[in-house]
C-alpha cells in the first residue's frame, strides 16, 4: 500500500535495479572513452553559491539564468546557494581558479546529477544525470572537431547506432547583423526571435526579410553549406562555413551530419559552433555542445553534454552477471576468489532463501558453482 508521504514530487523517480544497471553501464562505458581520449575526471559538488554560477554563466544570450534553479540560504554563509541546474559551468569555475596554472589545452571530464525547479512537457524530468568533457584553452576548428568526434565516440562505446550531428551557429544572427548598419539591438533581437519559431512570416513583419533564406539553409551538410555559401555574397560567414566543412569532414562517416544554421535551443552561453546528438530508437536530443567563453575569464572553450538517462533507454540491455548462492557454511576464501574471477555472489541468511527468486543463476557446490 503506497501512502500520500510516500509519492515523489513530479519530475522524480526511483531508479531499480534494472533502470540503474543500464545507465551505470553506459555510464562506464562513456567514461572510459572519455578517459582514453585524454580527458581528466572531476567532481564538483552539488551546491554552490549562486553569485559563483551566475558569473561563469553568462553567453551571448544572457546564459542560463540561476532563478530557474533550486536556492536556498548556507545556515553557515548566510549567503544564497544554488543547486545546479548544469555541471558546465562548474568546470569553467575549475579552470579558472584551481587549475588556472594547468597546462592548456586542458581536458576535463566529468559525471553527476543536476536538478531543475521546472522542467519541459517534452522532458518532464527534473533530476537528471549529466556526463560530458570540456577542452580549455583553445577556439580552433580542431578543439571544436575533437569535441565532436570524441562525443561520438563516447556514444559508440555506449552501443549506440545510427548517430546523426546537426550543427547550428549560435552567434549567426549577431554576426551577418553586425555589418548592418539598419539593424539596431531591438531589430536584431526581433530576427533573432523569428528565426527561433521558425516563422517566414513573422520574419518579414519585423524587417528581416533578407533572413529569409537562412530558413531553408538546413538539411545535409553539403547541400546547407553550398546554400550558405550562396547567400553570404560579403563572406561575413567565410571562416564559420569552412570550419564547419572541415569539423564535417573529419567526422566522416562516424555519424550522419546536417545543419540548421538558426537552431539555438539548448545553446545559451554558445558561440559559433554549436552541435546536437541525435541517436536511432530516441526522439529528441541525446546531447549538445560547441564552443563558448568561459564567464569571468573570458577563456575559450568546447565541450558537450550527454544526457545519460535517455542514452540508458537505447543502449544496449547489460548481459546478466551469473550470480552464485552461497548456502549456509560456505567457504569464505572460496567466495572470495570467486567475486575476484568476476562472479557476484549472495550468501543465505535463512532457511527460506530461495536461489532463483533471489536472481541467483548457480550455487555453490562441494566448492564449485553448479547452474541452478
Amino acid at each position: 500500500m503506497t501512502r500520500k508521504t510516500d509519492l515523489l514530487p513530479e519530475g522524480l523517480e526511483d531508479r531499480l535495479p534494472e533502470g540503474a544497471a543500464r545507465i551505470t553501464t553506459a555510464m562506464r562505458a562513456c567514461l572510459d572513452a572519455l578517459n582514453a581520449h585524454g580527458y581528466d575526471r572531476v567532481r564538483p559538488p552539488l551546491l554552490e553559491f549562486e553569485s559563483s554560477l551566475a558569473s561563469r554563466m553568462a553567453g551571448e544570450t544572457g546564459g542560463v539564468k540561476t532563478r530557474k534553479m533550486f536556492r536556498m540560504i548556507d545556515p553557515v554563509s548566510l549567503r544564497t546557494l544554488a543547486l545546479r541546474s548544469d555541471i558546465t559551468p562548474q568546470i569553467g569555475r575549475i579552470a579558472a581558479t584551481s587549475m588556472k596554472d594547468a597546462a592548456r589545452p586542458l581536458r576535463l571530464a566529468y559525471c553527476g546529477d543536476t536538478a531543475l525547479i521546472k522542467a519541459s512537457q517534452l522532458n518532464p524530468a527534473r533530476e537528471r544525470l549529466q556526463l560530458g568533457a570540456e577542452l580549455i584553452g583553445a577556439d580552433t576548428v580542431e578543439a571544436a572537431a575533437e569535441s565532436a568526434m570524441t562525443a561520438i565516440a563516447a556514444l559508440k562505446e555506449a552501443g549506440i547506432t545510427g548517430i546523426s550531428v546537426d550543427f547550428t551557429m549560435p552567434d549567426l544572427v549577431q554576426t551577418l547583423a553586425g555589418g548592418n548598419a539598419a539593424l539596431d539591438e531591438d531589430a536584431t533581437d526581433a530576427i533573432r526571435r523569428e528565426l527561433d519559431t521558425k516563422d517566414a512570416g513573422g520574419l518579414k513583419a519585423v524587417g528581416g526579410e533578407a533572413f529569409l533564406p537562412l530558413l531553408y539553409a538546413t538539411g545535409p551538410i553539403d547541400k546547407a553549406l553550398s546554400q550558405l555559401r550562396e547567400y553570404d555574397s560579403e563572406g561575413a560567414l567565410t571562416t564559420r562555413l569552412d570550419g564547419l566543412a572541415a569539423i564535417a569532414t573529419r567526422i566522416g562517416d562516424r555519424a550522419r551530419v546536417t545543419l540548421d544554421p538558426t537552431e539555438r535551443h539548448g545553446f545559451e552561453y554558445q558561440s559559433w559552433f554549436g552541435f546536437t546528438l541525435y541517436a536511432e530508437g530516441l526522439h529528441g536530443a541525446i546531447g549538445r555542445g560547441g564552443t563558448y567563453k568561459i564567464g569571468g575569464s573570458g577563456e575559450p572553450a568546447t565541450g558537450f553534454t550527454l544526457y545519460l538517462d535517455a542514452l540508458a533507454r537505447i543502449a544496449p540491455q547489460p548481459e546478466i552477471e551469473p550470480m552464485v548462492f552461497l548456502p549456509f557454511g560456505y567457504d569464505a576464501a572460496i567466495a572470495t576468489r570467486l567475486r575476484s574471477e568476476g562472479w557476484r555472489t549472495k550468501a543465505q541468511l535463512s532457511d527460506n532463501d530461495d536461489p532463483k527468486a533471489l536472481g541467483c543463476t548457480h550455487t555453490l557446490e562441494f566448492g564449485k558453482p553448479t547452474e541452478l
